[in-house]
């Protein structure tokens, strides 16, 4: 749970009311944040912005707690700029990143039928379920995606969870408990809606990712130990993997499930 937070502000006159989820997965689902109790945050809901980043990992744009023993999986662009960062569990991967949006929200519930228009296209099976923010699109091949999405003021949240069939239940758990604690950091630069607000890493997971390439020579992703909380120093894992950039379409998403 947050801490050094305000106490909730009353919700500006032209934000959405929120409701419930309707019980019929396919009516509309108000994604809104609904419990002022639980986040995803914004960082001015914080006295002390910089209270927010005690236990958590800092990527700028947002601001993730970690499961326990969890490991991290940085994917770059071609330039070398990190897209995405993976939070990677024993029951499979998640990635929590946050888009810039209008003031009044419900850009979520466009994008998720984007998203579910582009995995029924390439064969995947899919449905339309309720979870604790609303809506959610879950796809099924060899691996299950589940896209869980969250309206913010001028932000929204997308988190991607990647497992298998028989760990998507528990895995869907652990990105469900970060989003509760999760803190945007939006800033105040104006940005196109839909614009992806950037990644930063920490300087130890960044000089981690630097040696690793340099000693590899390999381009794309690398799996990095978060730093540590304490000391804000990190460990290079023993072999880090490689993996390209997956930041594309749902399927290619779905498709890196399991493999590189």
């Amino acid at each position: 749970m947050a801490l050094g937070r305000r106490k909730p502000k009353d919700q500006p006159a032209n934000e959405p009311e929120v409701v419930a989820a309707h019980p019929e997965s396919e009516s509309p689902v108000d994604n809104t944040v609904a419990d002022d109790a639980d986040g995803p945050f914004d960082i001015e809901d914080f006295d002390d912005p910089a209270a927010a980043a005690a236990g958590r990992l800092d990527l700028g744009s947002v601001l993730v707690p970690l499961p326990e023993s969890a490991q991290l999986q940085v994917e770059l662009t071609d330039t070398g700029v990190p897209s995405a960062v993976w939070v990677v569990t024993p029951n499979g991967r998640f990635t929590i990143a946050a888009y810039a949006a209008p003031k009044t929200g419900r850009l979520w519930r466009e994008v998720a039928a984007e998203l579910a228009d582009s995995l029924r296209k390439d064969g995947a099976r899919v449905s339309i379920q309720d979870g604790r923010w609303g809506r959610e699109v879950v796809g099924a091949a060899t691996g299950v995606v589940r896209f869980i999405g969250i309206d913010g003021y001028r932000w929204m949240i997308r988190c991607v969870v990647n497992g298998s069939p028989e760990s998507i239940d528990r895995l869907t758990d652990e990105a469900q408990d970060a989003l509760l604690d999760t803190v945007v950091r939006r800033g105040d630069t104006p940005l196109p809606v839909r614009t992806p607000l950037p990644v930063q890493l920490p300087e130890p997971m960044a000089a981690q990712l630097r040696e690793a390439a340099i000693a590899q020579g390999a381009a794309g992703g690398q799996a990095v130990a978060p730093p540590d909380p304490d000391t804000g120093e990190g460990e290079v894992p023993p072999e880090p993997t490689a993996r390209r950039s997956a930041a594309g379409s749902a399927m290619q998403q779905l498709r890196s499930t399991t493999g590189g």
